[in-house]
């Protein structure tokens, strides 16, 4: 991309990376809903325009050079408050506002910047048709990172006595809470990985639709970090479904042989 929009997605991250260390860093143990309150109150300073750090300011510069909403930011602040309070999900439904929180609100913070291709209507059949922004296409995909997360983390979220697969998922495959806290691999658990998997694959399939409408500067790095995420659920599969005591990881030399899939893709879709 270029600097400018570099510099941008750097200062999305370091605001969301904060946000999300307020609740899984190492301070969290002292984090409570007034810490929260306060830092919402801090984001609105930032968009008013009252930084009050350094990092603040790379923000405050993002808003300067880039229609960004505050809503997607507020709805992040909302994900880590549900984690103060949630350690279950009874339903893919509600484990999908989560997931949106936490992380489909990065993809609508992202296409901001990113921006759309407006070659799309240089057709003179389509000069008067309405840019498509692929904000749904955005949200699938910071969805399909955090169900990979959530599947790649299940052991050590377990240790903390957290469970992100929905429970009727669990119950579906006759899979209990205990047998997930006892790290218990069978072909109940595999089945029951093998359909979360084929659930993040199809949130991945609906972003990918999406790409083709970003900025063409913009379709390299997302096409790279899908493929690059997407991967760990092959990894998970290779380790036959062992999230207990591995952690299913792609190694660099893979991410950079990936880099040549990414640009065709890239070029061509």
């Amino acid at each position: 991309m270029s600097p400018e929009k570099r510099r941008a997605i750097w200062a999305i991250y370091a605001w969301c990376r904060r946000t999300d260390e307020l609740v899984d860093g190492p301070a969290a143990a002292i984090t409570t809903p007034e810490t929260l309150d306060d830092w919402e109150k801090r984001l609105e300073s930032i968009f008013a325009g009252r930084p009050g750090d350094d990092l603040d300011v790379a923000l405050v510069d993002t808003l300067d050079c880039f229609p960004l909403s505050i809503e997607p930011f507020r709805d992040m602040v909302n994900g880590q408050r549900m984690d103060l309070f949630r350690s279950r999900y009874d339903t893919f439904d509600q484990l999908y506002i989560y997931c949106y929180r936490v992380a489909g609100t990065v993809g609508l913070m992202s296409t901001s910047v990113m921006g759309i291709d407006i070659s799309q209507n240089s057709a003179p059949w389509n000069r008067n048709r309405q840019l498509y922004v692929p904000t749904e296409e955005a949200i699938a995909l910071g969805i399909a990172n955090q169900l990979t997360n959530i599947l790649r983390d299940v052991g050590e979220d377990a240790r903390r006595g957290r469970i992100y697969l929905p429970l009727e998922d669990l119950a579906r495959f006759n899979y209990t809470e205990e047998d997930l806290f006892k790290g218990v691999i069978d072909d109940r658990w595999r089945a029951l990985m093998r359909y979360q998997i084929a659930r993040a694959r199809e949130f991945y399939t609906k972003a990918e639709r999406g790409i083709t409408f970003l900025a063409p500067d913009a379709r390299l790095p997302v096409w790279a970090a899908l493929i690059h995420y997407s991967r760990i659920l092959d990894r998970i599969e290779r380790n036959n479904y062992d999230v207990f005591s591995q952690r299913a990881y792609v190694p660099q030399w893979r991410k950079l042989g990936s880099l040549p899939l990414a640009l065709i893709r890239a070029q061509v879709l």
